[in-house]
């Protein structure tokens, strides 16, 4: 079996067979900087000797899923872990990617015929014949979903010639164009989300859920993934760093020319101020250090998705010691209640600063 020692809250098995540990790596951040839709959607903080020795550190501390796309750096993602994949028995891994961000010359990112020259490129990529789970990435298929039935109809196909094992989509959310003021109309995503999931039918969900994420009465999109038998792979649990402590008002984080978070004003140093006031009650119940905070973040999503696996991204090695060593040590009730409670009141403080970044929380 792969690693030192499996992480915390047990495994899992996916819909292809794979048993997987519970924290997963998610590997947008390594794929570096990227301009995609005229907008920048990477990472301009990953350095590529740091994340190769990060993803074999994972493997080894017992993390056995790696989730990617092709919009990733455009592709370098998916290189990037094609070099774990070349050092490690295939079938103790599970690999997830996704299609339809990423459009190239196609007149849509869900045209069928581009959909397959992707899956080539991403197997080829990743040096691998298959796929354990492929994922439509977003919900934008054109107008009334008019890329929709082919777009299934493909990943079907893909997956009866077993080049995928499982067919992914992601959870309500909006696709990135539309968070931006002069975006397109905007439709209520949970109504979208539930007719588009009954053409797709997946067999695996990405929801995106942390301490920040809004929690509207009636989303209820725990108890559909279990109504529908749906694997989840929890996203973005730290809030692409938010969660970690580790960026502070006094000193707010710098990015460099294709990072997404240059049009996220989270991670300015008005957010940061009412951020760091917000969690200070989590620092001082579960402790002061940047691993006390992350850790705690984890094993809320561990407990609140049971049978989810938890997806955590990295840009250097030491972030994957500190996460995948989070202890086993379930939380109580009120443990649970301090911190939905305390993020709740951050999420709100933090929307209620009015900036011109649109939807904000939803991106997280």
């Amino acid at each position: 079996m792969a690693g030192e020692a499996a992480p915390p809250g047990g495994r899992i098995t996916l819909p292809g067979g794979v048993p997987v540990a519970r924290l997963g790596v998610g590997c947008w951040p390594i794929g570096g900087p990227a301009m995609n839709l005229g907008l920048p959607m990477g990472w301009s903080t990953a350095r590529d000797n740091e994340s190769l020795q990060g993803l074999e550190r994972a493997f080894e501390l017992g993390a056995n899923l790696f989730d990617t796309a092709d919009v990733y750096g455009l592709g370098h993602s998916e290189r990037l872990l094609g070099h774990l994949l070349r050092n490690v028995p295939r079938d103790q891994v599970a690999v997830t990617s996704k299609v339809g961000y990423f459009a190239g010359t196609a007149a849509h990112g869900y045209e069928p015929g581009h959909m397959r020259r992707q899956l080539e490129q991403t197997l080829e990529n990743l040096g691998t014949d298959y796929l354990d789970v492929y994922a439509l990435h977003h919900p934008d298929f054109g107008p009334d979903d008019a890329f929709l039935p082919d777009a299934v109809e493909a990943m079907r196909a893909f997956q009866k010639k077993g080049l995928i094992r499982a067919v992914g989509m992601r959870g309500p959310h909006r696709y990135a164009p539309e968070r931006l003021a002069d975006g397109p109309r905007r439709e209520d995503k949970h109504a979208r989300f539930r007719r588009q999931f009954a053409v797709v039918r997946p067999e695996v969900l990405a929801v995106r859920d942390n301490l920040l994420t809004p929690q509207p009465a009636g989303s209820g999109i725990r108890e559909f993934a279990a109504e529908h038998g749906a694997t989840v792979l929890v996203t973005k649990p730290l809030g692409q760093g938010l969660l970690t402590g580790k960026h502070r008002p006094e000193a707010p984080p710098e990015f460099g020319p294709g990072d997404h978070r240059l049009r996220k004003a989270w991670f300015t140093a008005p957010a940061l101020v009412v951020l760091h006031r917000e969690l200070a009650p989590l620092r001082e119940h579960f402790g002061p250090r940047q691993a006390d905070l992350v850790w705690a973040a984890l094993r809320y999503l561990l407990q609140r998705w049971p049978g989810a696996v938890v997806l955590v991204g990295f840009t250097s090695p030491a972030q994957v010691e500190q996460t995948l060593h989070c202890p086993s040590t379930p939380l109580s009730q009120t443990d649970m209640d301090l911190l939905a409670q305390a993020g709740q009141r951050a999420q709100q403080a933090l929307d209620a600063l009015g900036d011109v970044f649109s939807d904000e929380s939803a991106a997280l």
